[in-house]
């Protein structure tokens, strides 16, 4: 695949989900056993970058996903990941937070769950939550014990300013930021909440909370451009992803993550010639053995 300039939110540029990201792309691919062939070829390639990259422990990987409900978050990393060694991956799903994650700033719990070197974190749902649920239901604020209660935008354009320096942070010291909004048409999120509904193994899936949040989805779709328009940058740019395919999905962001490692040029440590002479002492030891 490997076009990514099509998903990628350009910098500076205002833009629309409505008008200019199809949910429902699917590139050249006319049959869903190409993609997922494809996928698998991806899956494995990625297994051998994520060991490189722990044995190397110089860079960090984090990859933060957003979307609405039933936009495959949770598939998506799943199937992507799946071959992964769990030894070098962490996952954070970030619910509402707890009292005493509101007893600090609203960047502490995402810092706190930051990959070490070598390693891939995944962020299921971020702090991007500071500048979406919290702006579609503004009476949040309330409850973080803010020093004042901002007027207007204040507050959330400060918060886009803090965000893009604290993702500037992270890349400047070696975690590399790669952000996907997976997204869903409204009518495809309703096929598979009704799913959900008739399926009984996917009941626990589905919450009456659901069906009230698509009350404010265009509350929503307008909270995430702005999050697009504000928060795309150069270091940390937005990518975009078709969401009504779950196969095409999973194969565009595996592709990205791919390419991203690819382009870092991860190596194996060298061995120093004091460690190659204990080497080969070992293994003159072990073949004296009996």
């Amino acid at each position: 695949m490997k076009k990514h300039k099509h998903f990628i939110v350009p910098p500076g540029k205002q833009i629309s989900l409505d008008k200019d990201y199809d949910p429902a792309y699917i590139d050249d691919y006319s049959k869903k056993k190409d993609a997922q062939n494809k996928l698998s070829a991806g899956i494995k390639q990625l297994a051998i970058y994520q060991d490189i990259l722990y044995a190397q422990n110089t860079y960090a990987l984090l990859l933060v996903f957003q979307a609405m409900d039933a936009a495959g978050k949770d598939s998506t990393i799943k199937h992507v990941m799946s071959g992964v060694n769990p030894q070098g991956c962490q996952v954070f799903s970030f619910k509402a937070p707890s009292e005493e994650e509101l007893d600090h700033d609203y960047l502490w719990r995402s810092y706190k769950a930051l990959p070490e070197r070598g390693r891939i974190g995944i962020f299921n749902r971020s702090y991007y939550e500071e500048v979406l649920i919290v702006r579609v239901h503004p009476e949040v604020l309330y409850k973080q014990q803010l020093t004042e209660f901002p007027d207007g935008d204040k507050i959330w354009l400060s918060r886009f300013e803090e965000i893009n320096n604290f993702e500037k942070y992270l890349v400047n010291n070696g975690i590399i930021v790669l952000k996907f909004f997976l997204n869903l048409s409204k009518e495809e999120q309703k096929k598979r909440f009704l799913k959900r509904i008739d399926t009984p193994e996917k009941n626990w899936k589905f919450s009456r909370s659901d069906v009230r949040e698509r009350k404010f989805w265009d509350k929503y779709m307008h909270a995430y451009e702005e999050v697009f328009n504000h928060t795309s940058t150069p270091w940390a740019p937005w990518y975009i992803i078709p969401a009504d395919r779950k196969w095409f999905t999973r194969l565009t962001v595996a592709d990205i993550i791919c390419t991203k490692l690819e382009k870092l040029n991860l190596k194996y440590p060298s061995v120093t010639e004091e460690k190659k002479q204990h080497l080969l002492e070992a293994k003159e030891m072990l073949e004296r053995e009996e």
